[in-house]
């Protein structure tokens, strides 16, 4: 099942080393099947608050996001973009094929207490 790494990126100013950053992170990724999905592209918030920019990397599961993460090779390029750039970035699963949300909603439904 699919697996994704999603950065909550906010007061980003510009700097050299955000620039090597962004050179050398698909290197990075690619040898775990990783791939920008979003890249800091324009977003629309609908419902609360979200100020600053949104990066989605897709990968096949979440041992290739893990790997990813922890890979010397990206440990090396995060602090140029961790000195810079203050965010939240989470490593979440995906939804398996087929997934039915109405089985969650059942089991929601079966939690609750009786009326």
């Amino acid at each position: 099942m699919p697996a994704y790494a999603i950065a909550h990126l906010q007061d980003a100013a510009p700097h050299p080393e955000i620039a090597e950053y962004i050179e050398r992170i698909p290197a990075s990724f690619e040898p775990y099947g990783g791939s920008f999905l979003v890249h800091v592209t324009p977003h629309e918030v609908k419902e609360g608050s979200w100020p600053g920019a949104v990066v989605v990397i897709g990968f096949p599961g979440i041992q290739e996001a893990r790997a990813w993460w922890d890979s010397p090779v990206y440990q090396e390029i995060a602090p140029l973009r961790s000195r810079h750039i203050k965010g939240d970035i989470i490593l979440v699963e995906g939804v398996p094929e087929g997934y039915d949300p109405a089985a969650s909603a059942r089991a929601l439904r079966d939690a609750l207490p009786p009326a």
